[in-house]
């Protein structure tokens, strides 16, 4: 199983599945009151029940219009893998109160989720509010003790490919986005959650690289400032060996690295040094044209005075242990150069260094990839850092040059690109942490888990805050489209009902307020839920990651604009049918108390 995270459950002697699965999702990776109320269940002789419980949300996040469902694939590898070990069981007996029968820790060592079914939307689907994401069915005890643990394996997943999806649209399509944010993550199971679902709603990549291991998901990254200011001056591009060292080792090292004996050499500043020392050169570059090794150095201090003029700026001026760490960098990765160039100051020395190491590379047969920029003004510096390729792709008759990729990274939101977008800027990558990972705006999604029916009889939970009173039964749900193939409205149903169908007239009636209904005749409708798991079995197909991603990008198409758009969307409307209008109020009648005036 080398290279996956597979259910492990404390020290015991598991047979490993072929399940991908993050090793902490578990039984116990729930709240204790699951147990407790399973206990009581238990004590009150309710091991026969049978119970349906809806997975939903109230309201969707960020001040939007829509809600990406992800997290599907983990809850279906929680439930292969579902059962409580000879330790878990121990652990169970040592916290829970004494009085607690042994019987009940023998029924939970038997427990298994074979008589559990599980309908849900499709996984990256857009979702509304109160349209259950999943409807869980299955013997009472059990489908209670998966409580916690589906939300915690939706809520945070759906959230985060929700915040992805947002930045994508801000982004545009022609804009890459990159996700940053492990160092920022909620810790390390936080860290690979969001650069999946980041993957997920649109990002192309990710830093993590052991998210890019389990996930597939593109790997991304260069160096950090820590790199450039680790150089102090053009002589740390070579490296003294000194000569009572064994001449044995200087041989070796001369086969390896090409060992030159350095008499005499002068640095930038014109100052002379003389040496017996051996050195090491850590500034050639093979020729691509020639096959010869060639000075890297020498080329880019040349590029350097030429273009200098060219670009406005001065080469006194720039910084020259930025330059060695870029010609170190290229020396590393010719093929992939791409520097930052804001550590001193990215107009005086950052680009003109960059272009000079660049020409250089050219030179050698290799193209370099571009830039990031991680401090300053983003608009502005982006606008002057394309200026000085065209003007050096035109010069020189480097067509490639002026296209050279442009990457931004200063803790971007979402507000921050469309800001950028209105001034006119020319990233043409984002890369993107602690905002996305932490989802700033809003850090939960707040996913429920009700109960809607008991043996057949359906149950309701009644609030003075009319936006947490639940929607009683066993309830389908449909996507109604019009002729445009936008989707109008989302219809739920009672499961007795027949399904409604094209071309045919729908009364859709707002689930609380009387006088707000509309007749939809749809064009298509589409039925929101399959089963996913029954019989202790996946039943689904199950998608790769990729699929998942298409999926939200498919599915947010659906959607109107002004669904879509960050500043006051209109709200998308989700209805229920005439019936189930009648059967909610007619049991909120029923199980309402009635008052008393005196």
């Amino acid at each position: 199983m080398e290279g996956r995270l597979v259910y492990a459950n404390n020290n015991d002697n598991w047979e490993h599945q072929d399940v991908t699965q993050n090793g902490i999702v578990q039984p116990l990776l729930t709240d204790l009151y699951q147990i407790t109320m399973a206990y009581a269940y238990w004590k009150s002789g309710k091991t026969g029940d049978t119970a349906v419980f809806d997975l939903f949300f109230r309201q969707n996040p960020f001040q939007g219009e829509f809600t990406i469902f992800a997290g599907l694939d983990e809850c279906l590898k929680f439930l292969q893998n579902f059962h409580y070990s000879n330790s878990d069981i121990a652990y169970l007996k040592a916290t829970l109160p004494p009085s607690i029968e042994e019987d009940f820790f023998v029924f939970l060592q038997r427990l298994n989720v074979n008589d559990v079914t599980v309908y849900a939307i499709e996984e990256g689907s857009v979702a509304f509010p109160k349209v259950p994401l999943m409807r869980v069915e299955g013997p009472l005890i059990i489908v209670q003790l998966l409580e916690t643990t589906l939300l915690t394996l939706v809520n945070y997943a759906s959230l985060m490919a929700t915040n992805a999806a947002r930045y994508r649209m801000v982004a545009g399509k022609n804009v890459s986005l990159l996700e940053f944010g492990l160092r920022r993550a909620q810790g390390p199971d936080g860290g690979l959650s969001a650069s999946k679902y980041a993957y997920v709603g649109g990002f192309d990549g990710t830093s993590n690289v052991l998210a890019g291991k389990m996930y597939n998901i593109p790997v991304k990254g260069t160096h950090a400032h820590a790199y450039i200011t680790s150089f102090s001056d053009i002589g740390d591009l070579q490296h003294k060996v000194a000569k009572t060292q064994k001449s044995s080792l200087i041989d070796d090292l001369s086969e390896m690295m090409s060992v030159q004996r350095i008499v005499h050499w002068t640095d930038l500043s014109g100052s002379d040094h003389r040496s017996d020392s051996l050195m090491m050169s850590r500034k050639m570059l093979v020729d691509r044209n020639t096959g010869q090794e060639r000075d890297l150095l020498a080329l880019s201090i040349e590029w350097r005075g030429k273009i200098a003029g060219l670009l406005d700026t001065l080469v006194d001026a720039a910084s020259d242990g930025e330059l060695a760490a870029l010609i170190s960098y290229a020396i590393a990765f010719p093929d992939g150069f791409m520097a930052l160039v804001d550590t001193y100051d990215v107009k005086k020395s950052g680009l003109l260094n960059f272009c000079a190491v660049a020409l250089a590379l050219n030179e050698l047969g290799y193209r370099a990839v571009g830039i990031r920029i991680d401090s300053g003004d983003l608009a502005y510096l982006s606008n002057k850092a394309r200026e000085c390729f065209v003007k050096i792709g035109n010069k020189y008759n480097i067509p490639w040059f002026a296209q050279l990729q442009i990457v931004a990274s200063n803790d971007i939101n979402e507000e921050t690109i469309l800001s950028l977008n209105e001034q006119g800027h020319k990233i043409d990558c984002f890369g993107i942490g602690t905002h996305l990972v932490t989802c700033q705006r809003q850090p939960a999604l707040g996913c429920v888990y009700k109960l809607v029916e008991v043996n057949g009889v359906p149950r309701i939970k009644l609030s003075q805050d009319v936006g947490k009173v639940t929607m009683p039964g066993r309830k389908d749900a449909y996507r109604l489209y019009g002729a445009d193939g936008h989707a109008l409205i989302d219809l739920m149903q009672r499961s007795i009902e027949p399904p409604p169908q094209a071309g045919e007239r729908v009364l859709c009636r707002h689930p609380f307020q009387e006088s707000k209904r509309a007749y939809v005749i749809p064009t298509s409708v589409e039925a929101l839920y399959k089963v996913y798991w029954q019989n202790g079995k996946v039943c689904q197909p199950q998608p790769s990651l990729k699929e998942v991603r298409d999926r939200v990008r498919a599915s947010l198409q659906t959607l109107r604009q002004d669904h879509k758009r960050n500043l006051n969307p209109t709200p998308y409307k989700v209805a229920v049918s005439d019936c189930l209008y009648n059967f909610i109020h007619d049991l909120w009648l029923q199980n309402a108390p009635i008052g008393e005036l005196s």
